[in-house]
């Protein structure tokens, strides 16, 4: 079976090569995805990240962009793994949260 990321040979449209700035947070999360790949911390493999893409149901993944489907890869490897915990993630999201409406 097909899944929602596998467009090979599905009429797609023209690809858009341009190069444009990109968002703070998006810088955040690639740095991030190169520090915990790196071969000397090994807490992630390019596999895992892909598998966790993958994983996406079809609506996730067509609401999600680039970037905001490395952020739910990173998350579920690292709970994967027993680096964090979705306590732990949902207490610093919601200290996050709680920072950005104050600011």
């Amino acid at each position: 079976m097909r899944g929602v990321h596998d467009m090979g040979g599905l009429p797609a449209g023209r690809c858009e090569r341009d190069e444009h700035e990109y968002e703070r947070w998006e810088k955040r999360v690639d740095a991030l995805m190169m520090l915990l790949s790196a071969q000397d911390r090994d807490l992630m493999k390019v596999d895992e990240l892909r598998r966790n893409i993958e994983s996406l149901g079809a609506d996730a993944y067509d609401r999600m962009g680039y970037y905001e489907r490395w952020m739910h890869a990173i998350a579920q490897t690292l709970i994967q793994r027993g680096v964090i915990t979705i306590d732990e993630l949902g207490r610093k999201l919601a200290e996050q949260e709680a920072r950005d409406e104050r600011a």
